[in-house]
């Protein structure tokens, strides 16, 4: 079946939509960052084994497979980008998930594992 080609004016409105939905450069590059620092495996790690309850970095290195030093780097970059927090909790400093919307894309990402089985 051949597809109805739009009007002229219906591009327009089109590009009008995209236009009036479209983020600021600012906040496009925001969300960019926050996606870059997900998207390292050793991060996602990390958050995955943060939306189990706070841990601190000694207990996130084992849930993770890594050495203190690294995932202390890790932590720092997802800190940075406020997608996760911390607090002090006598010696130990706790780390936890701060941005909740980014565990809900974690979640569906990890749902869609399986879509194709």
């Amino acid at each position: 079946m051949k597809e109805a080609c739009l009007t002229p004016k219906e591009h327009e409105d089109t590009v009008m939509a995209a236009l009036a939905a479209m983020p600021s450069d600012d906040a496009i590059s925001v969300m960019a960052a926050r996606f870059k620092a997900i998207s390292e495996p050793s991060r996602l790690k990390i958050l995955l084994a943060l939306s189990e309850g706070e841990l601190c970095v000694e207990h996130i290195s084992k849930a993770v497979g890594g050495n203190q030093s690294a995932v202390s780097h890790q932590l720092k970059t997802l800190k940075d980008n406020r997608i996760i927090k911390s607090r002090r909790a006598g010696k130990n400093i706790l780390y936890s998930v701060e941005d909740d919307h980014i565990m809900t894309m974690i979640k569906v990402a990890k749902e869609h594992l399986h879509c194709d089985e």
